[in-house]
């Protein structure tokens, strides 16, 4: 099944030329990438579940969000940021941005001799196996509820699971500020989550990944609004399971047992990157170093 995620279901000569690829060195890095910090929930939970392997992370602040830009543009986007991290050398790409991940992971597959990993896929399944065929509901930004990727990705694994979306926008810029506990983002999450509750979803996929900062407050708020606990899907997570199988799968997990490396690059104010980042990421920075696509 990881295999699949990273592959995708797409015609024989994509498969082919994503997978059936020459194995790269298991000491390279994994290639981690957003438009902005978000992604770095899931390089949290990377180096939680993956403490030896070593991590070259992109954000590209310089045309963050990528959520306001039309398909052919993201997919354009998408592609350099792509190409930078295999010039780093890099063994395979996650693709930790929700929208690339709805619009544009099929064209890097085709386009990439790498494997490469959405966050949406493997969300998605680990919603559908904790859902036993009820209803999933997904909070994610408006553009990534619009695309209808989480429906088709839960339709792809059961037929049988109906899927509630609900943009929550104003969760992103809470997350940003720090403001994930208290009056304020409490209220934000159960005007979010009312409809999602209401439709009677026996799981909620965190679509967008900066809401596992407001992990513990969409926790409370959704069993307070049931009236009971409604198990959360940290995409991040599940995404960080599907890398760790894939790669164990494939004979490429790294061989060190040392502490693998971080590297953090940004095309744009790496001093405001740096300032917010250290929340999303969990742990003290390394050095962020600004690049040109």
């Amino acid at each position: 099944m990881a295999g699949a995620l990273w592959c995708g279901g797409g015609p024989a000569t994509m498969v082919a030329r994503t997978c059936m690829s020459a194995r790269r060195d298991s000491s390279a890095p994994l290639g981690v990438f957003d438009s902005g910090l978000g992604g770095l929930t899931v390089v949290r939970a990377l180096r939680r579940r993956l403490p030896n392997e070593s991590i070259v992370y992109l954000g590209d602040t310089a045309r963050v969000p990528y959520g306001t830009r039309s398909a052919s543009t993201v997919v354009r986007y998408a592609l350099g940021c792509a190409r930078l991290l295999l010039d780093r050398g890099v063994k395979g790409i996650v693709v930790a941005c929700n929208t690339v991940s709805a619009v544009a992971l099929e064209m890097l597959r085709v386009e990439l001799d790498v494997p490469v990993l959405g966050v949406i896929e493997p969300g998605a399944a680990a919603a559908v196996r904790a859902a036993e065929g009820g209803i999933i509901g997904v909070l994610g930004t408006a553009g990534t509820i619009a695309s209808g990727a989480y429906p088709r990705a839960v339709a792809a694994q059961s037929t049988r699971s109906e899927v509630i979306g609900q943009a929550a926008p104003l969760l992103v810029p809470l997350a940003e500020e720090g403001w994930t506990e208290g009056e304020v983002p409490r209220l934000v999450v159960r005007r979010y989550l009312e409809p999602v509750v209401a439709a009677k979803a026996r799981v909620i996929v965190l679509g967008c990944t900066h809401y596992p900062l407001l992990y513990d407050t969409i926790r409370d708020e959704a069993a307070y609004l049931a009236g009971h606990p409604i198990p959360l899907v940290d995409g991040a997570q599940a995404t960080a399971e599907a890398v760790a199988t894939f790669l164990e799968e494939r004979g490429e997990l790294t061989q060190s047992t040392s502490r693998g490396s971080l590297e953090l690059l940004v095309t744009d104010l790496p001093k405001s990157f740096a300032n917010i980042a250290e929340r999303f990421l969990g742990e003290p920075l390394p050095k962020v170093e600004q690049v040109d696509l």
